[in-house]
């Protein structure tokens, strides 16, 4: 056989293989997630969905194995599981005998999951965003959605501390914070005490918020404060916003003007 022959042959060779790993790689590419750009108001707005409406299950959002987002966590919108089972509940729910019933409710973890998922997802069963509570604001910040931040909170900041993940709805003038999360028993909004104890401004209108829109869940579920050390110990990851994505600067509003801004008649009673 002739060298130019051999080199024919390689070459040809050489080419099948390339069509034939192209070919692979197009037929396993994965599938475009619909995604869209963020919003501040989204997000904000999306956070309030399951408020008083959904209990704290531990396991809630996460997939069987443990291990990421569950069909809840990946889907739009409230769940009608959730507000069924919420209905049944009473002032003595305890989460305790209820964990890893993972279809009927949220953890903190997968709460955050959950409205991530619905901020940037158009369509149902897409790539999830539930991972350990500690690690939520560190993994969204690696996303490159924001930066970390730590001491001082405005609203949308993603805030995880040692087994827990909440969301910062903003500051009152005393220093204390307004927040949302699933923590025992459910879905809901607080505020934090003052470093003494004290009923703080976030935690009086957190219980205003809450017994005005979620007269129910109040009825039950009347604590509406959480420790100061939420705010010593957290480190938050701050969204990128600018004009498009915070058109109307909610991002530097305190608590109160978040609420007025999103919850319909509170401005008359605050």
């Amino acid at each position: 056989m002739s060298s130019l022959k051999r080199i024919r042959q390689g070459a040809a060779g050489i080419l099948l293989f390339a069509i034939w790993l192209l070919t692979c790689l197009v037929l396993h590419r994965p599938q475009p997630e619909h995604l869209r750009e963020f919003s501040m108001e989204r997000l904000l707005r999306t956070s309030l969905l399951p408020v008083g409406q959904t209990m704290y299950i531990w396991g809630g959002g996460w997939n069987q194995d443990d291990a990421g987002a569950g069909i809840e966590a990946v889907t739009l919108g409230v769940s009608k599981r959730w507000a069924e089972y919420a209905a049944w509940q009473t002032e003595q729910y305890d989460f305790d005998q209820t964990r890893y019933q993972s279809h009927d409710g949220l953890d903190c973890s997968g709460y955050i999951g959950w409205l991530l998922y619905n901020v940037f997802h158009t369509r149902n069963g897409e790539t999830g965003y539930v991972v350990g509570a500690s690690k939520m604001a560190r993994a969204c910040a690696a996303r490159g959605w924001g930066y970390l931040v730590q001491g001082d909170y405005r609203p949308g900041d993603i805030c995880s501390m040692e087994g827990h993940v909440w969301m910062s709805l903003g500051r009152c003038p005393d220093g204390s914070v307004l927040l949302v999360h699933a923590s025992p028993p459910g879905v809901r909004i607080c505020g934090t005490y003052l470093d003494d104890g004290t009923k703080s401004e976030a935690v009086k209108l957190a219980e205003q918020v809450m017994q005005r829109q979620y007269p129910a869940w109040y009825s039950r579920y009347p604590e509406c404060g959480v420790g100061y050390f939420y705010l010593e110990d957290s480190v938050s990851m701050r969204w990128y916003t600018d004009e498009e994505t915070d058109p109307y600067h909610l991002q530097e509003m305190q608590a109160e003007d978040v609420i007025h801004f999103f919850v319909s008649g509170m401005k008359e009673i605050i």
